[in-house]
């Protein structure tokens, strides 16, 4: 049906943001740990100066496809997800910020607090993300109306009382903060050379163990907090693909990043990313936002969908549209590709 192809297409949408964008969350997380000069900081800026804002873009588009396929489940996440939406808000205007000002004055003062400032911010960024993922996986207290408040926080507990934060999904948020911090490393490693190359290796040879030991925590409490996980992948089973997919993409980065292929090991840790986006937006589907109060209240993909008729006519649009975006990203990776020296 049209409603499951819009799902699939939000889902993929979300999936290339995260990539994409990721790696630029991720080498923010790690500049302050690789770059010891101000020279290697810049290299790690350049790496990504040409693309992060286009990369964003695809952020911009995955909230439209979402308003318009599902806007009850926009209507609803906004209200319920406000104060984290404003937070996540604030630090991509902090974390643009940081990179357009960091060059604007000579001052190692100056550029020690931008820098400081684009690393904090790229670090919240995959924290709240990766909480945000874990409330969707988890459930919210719907009620029939299609309304929700979440508190910040309560006892930390996942249960019907559950705030924004609680063990589950601050777990999912460490998770998604290490997975990013690995794949902005090999984006990293691919893009530069020297020392900084090499430090940038070690710190993602290093990281790599945590996120594998996330990896393995955050699936294992999925499948005990979400019921409908089980049910999915009972039902499906041809669904473990994208678990696979996931698991290929973490060993592969690792034997890949060892052996000297960075290309190779900066999209293995797409494969990754892209395997545990789609394994969580299979295993919650049909739902796009679950209740964990009353399971009848939750948005699916038939109860949050527009009308068909505009779905169909906006598939018409939508396709001709995201070739255009996809062939300029194309094109701009490919004319900003190669090594990145000072």
């Amino acid at each position: 049906m049209i409603q499951v192809t819009w799902f699939c297409l939000v889902a993929i949408m979300i999936a290339v943001y995260v990539v994409l964008d990721g790696f630029d969350l991720g080498a923010g997380i790690v500049h302050l740990f690789v770059a010891k000069t101000d020279p290697e900081r810049r290299q790690v800026l350049r790496s990504i100066g040409p693309v992060w804002d286009g990369n964003e873009v695809w952020l911009l588009a995955g909230g439209g496809t979402l308003y318009f396929a599902f806007p009850a489940l926009y209507a609803s996440a906004f209200s319920g997800f406000y104060l984290a939406l404003m937070m996540v808000l604030w630090l991509l205007i902090l974390r643009g910020i940081a990179i357009e000002l960091r060059s604007h004055i000579e001052s190692p003062m100056w550029q020690s607090f931008w820098d400081l400032l684009f690393g904090g911010s790229s670090a919240l960024l995959a924290i709240l993300f990766g909480a945000a993922l874990g409330n969707v996986v988890r459930g919210v207290p719907l009620d029939h109306d299609g309304f929700f408040f979440l508190p910040l926080w309560t006892n930390l507990m996942p249960g019907k009382d559950a705030g924004i934060v609680d063990w589950y999904t601050l777990l999912t948020g460490c998770a998604a903060f290490a997975a990013l911090a690995a794949h902005g490393c090999y984006w990293v490693i691919y893009k530069t050379i020297g020392d900084l190359q090499t430090r940038a290796r070690r710190f993602g040879s290093q990281v790599w163990w945590v996120v594998a030991a996330l990896t393995a925590g955050i699936t294992l409490s999925s499948f005990q907090i979400q019921s409908n996980l089980n049910m999915q992948y009972q039902v499906h089973p041809w669904g473990y693909i994208f678990p696979i997919l996931a698991a290929a993409g973490l060993i592969g980065m690792r034997i890949l990043s060892l052996r000297g292929k960075d290309l190779a090991a900066f999209l293995a840790s797409s494969l990754y990313l892209i395997g545990m986006l789609t394994s969580a937006a299979f295993g919650v589907f049909p739902y796009v936002l679950p209740s964990n109060v009353d399971p009848a209240a939750g948005l699916t993909v038939t109860n949050a969908a527009a009308a068909e008729y505009g779905l169909y006519i906006g598939l018409a649009w939508w396709i001709p549209g995201m070739i255009l975006a996809a062939l300029y990203s194309f094109f701009v990776y490919r004319h900003f590709s190669g090594k990145v020296v000072d």
